[in-house]
């Protein structure tokens, strides 16, 4: 593992740190407090001493002894900053891994290849439960829960990098026979239905894109279509595993999904960098389903459920 990746690994970073924080924290609870305790009984026994002696001798002492006594307790039983710190963070530290691991996690949409359905600049929620429960950090599915279904807009780890958190919609699952042609989807030898919107202005391009409705298992949704690309760029295609189960030409593709695997696409299809040109993603790259957006600084009306 670079050191570039477990920089970028938030979850390892936080992993770190409650493991950091949290035993000094038990460190603190079971022996540096016993400490400082022992050390502030002695204080106390001295300084009574002390004042016995003086007072028997005939000599005036402080007459608030007991401000006294209790300042230098508080002395002697603070805890050092590093230990005050640690204490103070382990268990804020320890919610958030909780929360993050297990679930919901946020992500912010850094590229347009899943407009119209998410923005540059979403904030979406992430539930990590859905797919089963697995372990923080390795991504070990533990728990099986629920499989990814048609239509869900999933994240995962890009196949060709690991470190990188992609998100696109599932459009076949395990078993499917998936063709893409003349930029319409046919699934199991059954086309998906679509519907005609407005045009929509891209605001990155700046270009009016094909609009559509698309009927995927059930689940409807919006994909934009650039008239000015080819429905596929061929030399794009990488190398992938299992990619003797798709066959391409200059008209589209057709994949038979393998076991244990998804085939993701972009509803900005014509400018979505996904399983038509890196492969299939398997089960262990899973983060979750995207369920909301609960953000958007630049257009706060976004808030809302994903589609």
């Amino acid at each position: 593992m670079t050191l570039q990746s477990i920089l970028g690994n938030f979850a390892l970073i936080l992993f770190v740190l409650m493991i950091v924080t949290g035993i000094v924290w038990v460190l603190d609870v079971f022996h540096l407090s016993k400490g400082r305790r022992a050390a502030a009984d002695r204080a106390l026994a001295d300084y009574d001493a002390r004042t016995a002696k003086l007072t028997a001798d005939g000599i005036q002492v402080d007459t608030n002894t007991t401000a006294r006594r209790a300042q230098i307790e508080a002395d002697l039983l603070r805890q050092p900053t590093w230990v005050e710190y640690s204490g103070s963070f382990f268990p804020v530290i320890a919610l958030v891994f909780v929360l993050r691991s297990f679930l919901f996690e946020p992500f912010k949409i850094p590229s347009s290849s899943m407009v119209p359905t998410l923005l540059v600049g979403d904030l979406i929620l992430v539930n990590k439960f859905t797919y089963g429960i697995r372990l923080p950090i390795v991504n070990q599915k533990i728990i099986q829960i629920n499989d990814p279904q048609r239509g869900d807009v999933m994240v995962f780890k890009y196949p060709m990098d690991m470190s990188q958190d992609y998100i696109k919609r599932v459009v076949g699952v395990p078993g499917d026979k998936i063709t893409y042609e003349n930029k319409r989807l046919t699934v199991n030898g059954k086309p998906v239905t679509y519907g005609a919107l407005d045009d929509y202005l891209d605001d990155e391009s700046l270009v009016y894109k094909k609009q559509f409705t698309e009927g995927l298992t059930g689940v409807e949704h919006r994909i934009l279509n650039d008239e000015r690309a080819g429905t596929l760029n061929l030399s794009d295609v990488r190398d992938f595993p299992h990619k003797d189960a798709c066959t391409y030409s200059y008209e589209g593709f057709t994949c038979v999904v393998p076991a244990g695997n998804y085939f993701m696409m972009g509803d900005n299809r014509d400018n979505s960098a996904d399983s038509r040109y890196w492969g299939f993603v398997p089960d262990k790259n899973i983060v979750g389903k995207a369920v909301a957006v609960w953000m958007n600084l630049s257009n706060p009306r976004r808030i809302g459920g994903i589609q």
